[in-house]
């Protein structure tokens, strides 16, 4: 196998393959699906080097990934693994980067100079690529507009949501909202698109005891700000487990009142994405303790009141 060497400053001849791709962006939000083993990690700390393996052609992640990490290399090194090299055309796609110290925030509850840190690494993600949109195929639809598409479609399938009444209203007033809302008016100007990391989940932040950064972007691309703090606070691994305050956190960004709004709908959405992926045999139910869908019911409510 070759592993194509990491060229600075060479956009990676495999990146338009990213085009046509549907729904596996928000599709995975928060790595709902790790449980399919799509790829291996082999660390060598010896020598600081990650080798992360597909284990076949699974959507573009391979791609996605080492396209981020290549552009942060270039406008935010330090921030994310630095690229080594790749092989991104074979039947198991390879990326080589280096190896980054720290405890992933999922260990506990997040403290305050932790979500300090959070913050201020997201803004640098953020204000890092000039225009994202030039480093991507134009054919590429926005975060924002794959996510409604792909909770649309969860609903559509009519999921069983189980006997319990809470569940029950919250879904039914989730869903009442969404079909009166016209969640695709939420087109963000192209000063709010950034380069996004696509998995809130909070094992993807490293903390060194003194800041965070970032690994693991297979679902990272063009995104908006908004949609990607609406991601973040309403996270499973970031309320529930982690803690973190959304009012609080959200307050550290600065968000015009358009930015407010378009936060506020996609906070109701990922919700909403939740407790359907909570449901009685839903993809997240087995793997968190009971009560965690109740819970998840109410924090809806609460967002849609």
């Amino acid at each position: 196998m070759m592993i194509t060497p990491f060229q600075p400053g060479v956009k990676h001849p495999a990146l338009p393959a990213l085009v046509g791709r549907p729904s596996a962006l928000v599709g995975r939000i928060g790595g709902v699906t790790r449980g399919e083993h799509t790829h291996e990690v082999r660390v060598d700390r010896e020598r600081g080097v990650v080798v992360k393996r597909f284990r076949m052609r699974h959507g573009d992640e391979a791609v996605r990934e080492w396209a981020a990490l290549t552009l942060l290399a270039r406008f935010a090194p330090g921030l994310a693994p630095a690229p080594l090299g790749s092989d991104l055309n074979g039947a198991a796609p390879v990326i080589r980067m280096s190896w980054l110290p720290g405890t992933t925030l999922g260990a506990g509850v997040v403290a305050a100079e932790q979500a300090d840190a959070l913050a201020g690494a997201l803004e640098r993600l953020w204000g890092s690529v000039p225009s994202v949109q030039r480093e991507y195929p134009a054919s590429i639809v926005p975060a924002s507009v794959m996510l409604v598409q792909r909770v649309h479609g969860m609903l559509a399938a009519r999921p069983e949501m189980g006997h319990d009444p809470v569940v029950q209203r919250a879904y039914a007033e989730g869903a009442g909202w969404l079909d009166r809302e016209r969640l695709d008016r939420h087109q963000p100007a192209e000063q709010d698109m950034v380069l996004g990391h696509g998995d809130a989940n909070l094992d993807n932040y490293l903390w060194d005891g003194d800041r965070i950064r970032l690994i693991d972007f297979e679902d990272s691309g063009p995104s908006d700000r908004a949609l990607e703090l609406g991601l973040l606070t309403e996270h499973l691994s970031v309320w529930s487990d982690g803690g973190l305050d959304a009012g609080d956190f959200l307050g550290r960004f600065g968000l015009s009142r358009a930015g407010q709004e378009r936060a506020r709908d996609f906070r109701r959405l990922s919700a909403l994405f939740w407790l359907v992926l909570l449901r009685p045999g839903g993809a997240a139910a087995a793997r968190n303790p009971p009560g965690t869908l109740e819970r998840q019911a109410e924090r809806l409510l609460g967002l849609l009141g």
